[in-house]
């Protein structure tokens, strides 16, 4: 029979150790003040860690004990009356310091009482050791509309892991929409919720730059309000979008921030319209080529342009990088309103395959050499459109199908929150801009150029031009 221990009333088989936990009996009294010190600390960390609403109260109380009513009502009223005055005197910087700040501070006491449950109900908390780890909300900040949480991850956790379920998340704290970004250090992630959409209203054309800065143009509006500038140096850009999802707004917006450089010669527009000039065809005179019926000349425009990039890579061969714009040498853009007429609706097939292998070209080789590219279409699949990754800066407007946001922006825009898919048709020229390298997308809305607007640009800006022919349906410098 073995050997067991009585320890305590218990019986424990033999082992070759058995360890007994002592027991210290401390009087009444000890126990009583070590439950006061550990209260005390924890009113001070409370206090401490609360300081901006403790200290006032502190105040307001010590004013009523010495004076009474008067003591507390006072200040109050002077303070109200001095806040309210920086607040209708110069607003931006009473919403920096105060009115964001505090409101951050309210956002994010509603934010932690439904953290849990949303990290929970999101798949974000992870078990381990028989315990529940999630997120830590670390920061709150506030702007016009948006929330910006700044967010600890869990220990193994990515950013695209919060952008999976950033729709989630926005039904979840009562957000128009959230997006999900790296922080600024690798564990942390920064949610924006946006409570409530700046770009609903229409916005009308932008002003018109003397000199255009090729790697700024002034093209767009984003969310916080701030103008969204273009860059053309270095890349050709894509614009994709169903029937009228605004892609001539973001057409005319750009030939727009050209204007002053069409003026002085240190831009050519070369536009091509196969939809019989519809589009384009109300300011001709901003261009030095204009092609609209006949295909036959669409493609030597192509191909007159890619003659004149590689002569212009000939020339800085072993001396730039870079072509800089002058009016001897202009920067030449090629616009291109519908490129699906040319790369899979051309029912002539010998035009069709020189579009394509000129195309291809021009886009690979004429960025560095100062001509580009800015072309849209409505069907983004391959077959329409079979080199789409040789546009660097691409811009999606309202589609029609999920898939296509991530065909067009790139896997994962769409859960990044680029939701194509789900813009109104009641908010034309409003999309999502993705540049080459850059893993979150941008949300803005395009001027809207009206007829007027654009005859009134080309009227200041154009200038005279001669038809090339009457049968080639262009127009030449």
């Amino acid at each position: 029979m073995p050997l067991v221990n009585v320890i305590r009333g218990e019986r424990i088989p033999d082992a070759p150790f058995n360890l007994r936990t002592p027991v210290l009996r401390l009087p009444l009294w000890v126990m009583l003040l070590g439950w006061t010190f550990r209260a005390l600390a924890r009113v001070t960390v409370f206090i401490v860690k609360h300081w901006y609403v403790t200290g006032p109260v502190a105040v307001v109380g010590w004013l009523y004990f010495k004076w009474g009513w008067a003591g507390p009502v006072v200040p109050v009223v002077v303070l109200g009356v001095a806040v309210g005055a920086w607040a209708y005197w110069h607003q931006p910087s009473f919403l920096r310091f105060a009115g964001w700040p505090v409101l951050a501070r309210w956002r994010r006491v509603a934010y932690r009482r439904r953290w849990l449950p949303a990290m929970t109900t999101a798949g974000l908390d992870v078990r381990f050791d028989r315990q529940t780890v999630v997120p830590v909300l670390r920061r709150v900040r506030c702007r016009a509309g948006v929330d910006v949480l700044t967010v600890r991850m869990v220990t193994g956790q990515i950013p695209d892991d919060y952008a999976q379920v950033a729709e989630r998340l926005a039904h979840t704290f009562g957000a128009l929409v959230c997006r999900a970004a790296a922080g600024t250090r690798p564990d942390l992630v920064v949610l924006t919720m946006m409570r409530t959409d700046a770009l609903v209203k229409p916005i009308g054309p932008l002003p018109v730059p003397g000199t255009p800065d090729f790697a700024g143009l002034p093209v767009a509006l984003q969310e916080d309000g701030n103008v969204y500038h273009l860059r053309l140096y270095g890349t050709q850009v894509l614009v994709v979008g169903a029937t009228g999802a605004g892609k001539g707004s973001v057409i005319w917006s750009i030939v727009r921030s050209l204007a002053g450089g069409v003026a002085t010669g240190l831009v050519q527009i070369w536009a091509i319209d196969p939809k019989g000039g519809m589009e384009l065809g109300g300011g001709t005179r901003l261009f030095t080529r204009f092609a609209c019926t006949d295909f036959a000349s669409m493609v030597e425009m192509l191909e007159e342009a890619l003659s004149v990039a590689q002569a212009r890579t000939a020339r800085l061969r072993g001396k730039s990088r870079q072509h800089i714009p002058t009016p001897d040498e202009p920067l030449i853009l090629i616009v291109i309103d519908e490129l699906a007429a040319l790369t899979a609706y051309l029912t002539d097939r010998q035009h069709k395959e020189r579009v394509k292998a000129t195309l291809g070209l021009l886009l690979t080789q004429g960025r560095a050499v100062g001509v580009h590219v800015v072309a849209a279409l409505q069907d983004p699949r391959k077959e329409v459109l079979p080199f789409r990754n040789l546009f660097p800066t691409r811009i999606g407007l309202r589609m029609a199908e999920e898939g296509e946001v991530d065909m067009v922006l790139g896997d994962g825009m769409r859960d990044r929150g680029a939701l194509c898919d789900r813009i109104s048709e009641l908010t034309p020229g409003v999309g999502f801009v993705v540049l080459d390298g850059v893993k979150q997308p941008v949300r803005l809305r395009f001027g809207f150029n009206s007829d007027s607007d654009i005859s009134q640009l080309e009227a200041e800006y154009g200038r005279p031009q001669t038809p090339s022919g009457p049968t080639s349906g262009g127009w030449a410098a």
